[in-house]
C-alpha cells in the first residue's frame, strides 16, 4: 500500500506539465463514493478524468497515456456544494460567536460593518471564503452577495470567485441599509454580459432577494417584478430570510402568482406553515438549509426544517451562511443536521410505540453533494462522480489516524473526516488542493490583505 503516491509532488508536477484540455488522470484502487444512485459505492474502484470531465468509474479501467495515481487507502468523493454563504463578511469571521439573535447579527453586520466596505474589501472577504471552502472540500459555493453598493463591489466579488478557481455561483443583491448606487437589479444585465456570457464555465449568476420587507423594505423583496427580471435574464433565484408566518404568507402568494419552481431556492425555510410547504413541494421549489445558523442564531423554531422538506418530497441542499458567527465547513453542517434530526426523531417517539424516523449519514452526504448541486441549478454539472459530469472531486485519506480502519466509507466522510484528511481537491479537473495544501496561494500576502482589510472595516465609522 503506497499511500504517498496519491498526492506526491512528482504526480502534481506531471499533471501540470500536460495541457489541461488533453490531460488524462486515472485514480486506481480507491473506495469510490459516487453519490450516483445507479453507481453507489465501489471498493477498489478506478476513476478516469479526461480534461475537465469524469469519463469512467469502475474496476480496472484502461487509460493509455494517463497519469496513473495509486489511490489505495483513500476515498474518492464528490466535492461538497455550499448553497448559501455571505462570503464578503469573512474578515468578520467569528467576531460574534455567541450572537443572541438575528437582530443582533443584522445590526452589527448589515447595518454596521457593511456600510464601510470598499470593493477591495469585498474581494478580500470573498476570496478568503472561497479558499477556505476549497481547503475543506467545498468545490461549489453560492455566494449570496448582499452588499453590492456599487457595480465595482459586484465586480470585486465575482473576480474573487474567478481568481480562486472555485465553481462559484454569484447571487447578487443590493444592501439592506445605508447609501448605495441603486444599480441593482438592473446591473445584473451588465454582470451577465461581462462575466457569465458562456454556459460552459465555472461561474454562474443568480438573482438574490429577501422573502419579506420586514428587514430592508420592499426593494429587495422577491415578487413578480424580480421574478420577471430573472426570467428575462435566464437565471435562477435565491431567496434568503425565509422563516415564520410572514414568509409562509409570501410563499403562498408566490405560488398563486406562479413564480415558484425548481429555479427558485428558499433559504432556511424555518417555522413555515404546512400549507406553505405543500406549495413548495408541489411546485418543485428547492430549499437550502443552514443547520448551524438556524440553531445558533435562533431563527424561528431554531430547528432545521429537514423533516418538513422531506415530508413534501424536497431533498434540501446545505449551506454555511455567516462565518461571523458560525463554522466554515460542510462537515459541521452535516453532523449538526444529522444529530439534530435524529435527536428530534427519537424525542418525538419517546414514550410511544412509534419508531423514530431517522435520517442517515447517506442522506446528509446526499444533501451536501448531489442535492446541493440541484439546489444551485447545477445537477447536470456536479454533485456526483458520474461519467459526463465535471471532475469536482475529493481525495480523502481513509488510513489517517482519525479514520482508520475503513468500515463504512459514507460514515467515515460524514462522522470521521475533516479538512486535514482531504489531501487533494480537483475542480473542473484542475488540482486546487494537493498534499494537504491549497495551491497557488501566497499565504503571507493573503494574511496581510485580510488583516489590513479587517482593520479598515473595524476602525472606520459607519456613519
Amino acid at each position: 500500500m503506497d499511500l504517498n503516491d496519491t498526492t506526491s509532488a512528482a504526480v502534481l508536477e506531471e499533471l501540470r506539465r500536460r495541457p489541461a484540455d488533453a490531460r488524462r488522470i486515472l485514480f486506481t484502487g480507491a473506495t469510490v463514493v459516487t453519490m450516483d444512485p445507479g453507481l453507489g459505492v465501489m471498493d477498489g474502484g478506478d476513476l478516469l478524468v479526461e480534461g475537465d470531465t469524469i469519463t469512467g468509474v469502475g474496476p480496472h479501467l484502461d487509460a493509455p497515456d494517463a497519469v496513473v495515481i495509486n489511490a489505495t487507502g483513500t476515498i474518492l468523493a464528490p466535492g461538497f456544494v455550499d448553497t448559501h454563504r455571505h462570503a464578503w463578511e469573512t474578515q468578520l469571521r467569528r467576531i460574534m460567536p455567541d450572537v443572541d439573535d438575528l437582530g443582533g447579527y443584522v445590526m452589527a453586520t448589515l447595518a454596521g460593518y457593511a456600510l464601510v466596505y470598499r470593493p477591495q474589501d469585498m474581494y478580500i472577504g470573498t476570496r478568503l471564503a472561497a479558499l477556505t471552502a476549497i481547503d475543506s472540500g467545498i468545490t461549489t459555493m453560492l455566494d449570496f452577495s448582499h452588499n453590492s453598493r456599487t457595480p465595482e463591489h459586484s465586480d470585486a466579488a465575482v473576480e474573487a470567485l474567478r481568481d480562486t478557481g472555485i465553481r462559484g455561483v454569484h447571487a447578487s443583491m443590493g444592501p439592506h441599509f445605508g447609501d448605495w448606487d441603486r444599480q441593482w437589479p438592473g446591473d445584473l444585465t451588465r454582470l451577465r454580459n461581462q462575466y457569465f456570457s458562456s454556459d460552459d464555465q465555472l461561474l454562474t449568476l443568480r438573482l438574490a432577494a429577501l422573502a419579506t420587507d420586514e428587514i430592508a423594505g420592499p426593494t429587495l423583496t422577491y415578487g413578480t417584478e424580480l421574478a420577471r427580471a430573472a426570467q428575462e435574464l435566464g437565471i435562477g433565484v435565491s431567496v434568503d430570510a425565509v422563516f415564520g408566518t410572514p414568509s409562509s404568507d409570501a410563499v403562498l402568494r408566490w405560488a398563486k402568482d406562479g413564480i415558484l419552481g425548481p429555479h427558485v431556492t428558499l433559504i432556511h425555510s424555518t417555522g413555515l406553515l404546512p400549507e406553505a410547504w405543500r406549495a413548495m413541494g408541489e411546485s418543485g421549489t428547492t430549499v437550502a438549509l443552514a443547520p448551524t445558523s438556524d440553531a445558533q442564531i435562533g431563527l424561528e423554531t431554531a430547528v432545521p426544517a429537514v423533516d418538513e422538506a422531506l415530508l413534501v418530497g424536497i431533498r434540501p441542499g446545505l449551506s454555511i451562511d455567516v462565518e461571523a458567527s458560525l463554522a466554515s465547513d460542510m462537515f459541521t453542517q452535516m453532523r449538526a443536521l444529522h444529530t439534530i434530526q435524529r435527536m428530534r426523531a427519537v424525542n418525538t417517539a419517546y414514550g410511544t410505540d412509534r419508531l423514530p424516523s431517522r435520517i442517515t449519514t447517506h442522506d446528509v452526504l446526499d444533501f451536501a453533494t448531489l442535492q446541493g448541486a440541484r439546489t444551485n441549478g447545477l445537477a447536470g454539472v456536479t454533485g456526483s462522480l458520474t461519467p459526463g459530469k465535471k471532475a469536482d472531486l475529493l481525495v480523502i485519506q481513509s488510513e489517517d489516524v482519525n479514520n482508520m480502519p475503513l468500515n463504512d466509507p459514507t460514515g467515515t466522510i460524514v462522522l470521521g473526516s475533516d479538512a486535514r484528511n482531504i489531501s487533494a481537491v480537483l475542480i473542473n479537473g484542475v488540482p486546487r488542493k494537493w498534499d494537504g495544501q491549497v495551491l497557488d496561494v501566497d499565504l503571507g500576502a493573503l494574511r496581510g490583505d485580510v488583516h489590513a482589510s479587517r482593520e479598515y472595516v473595524l476602525n472606520t465609522p459607519s456613519a
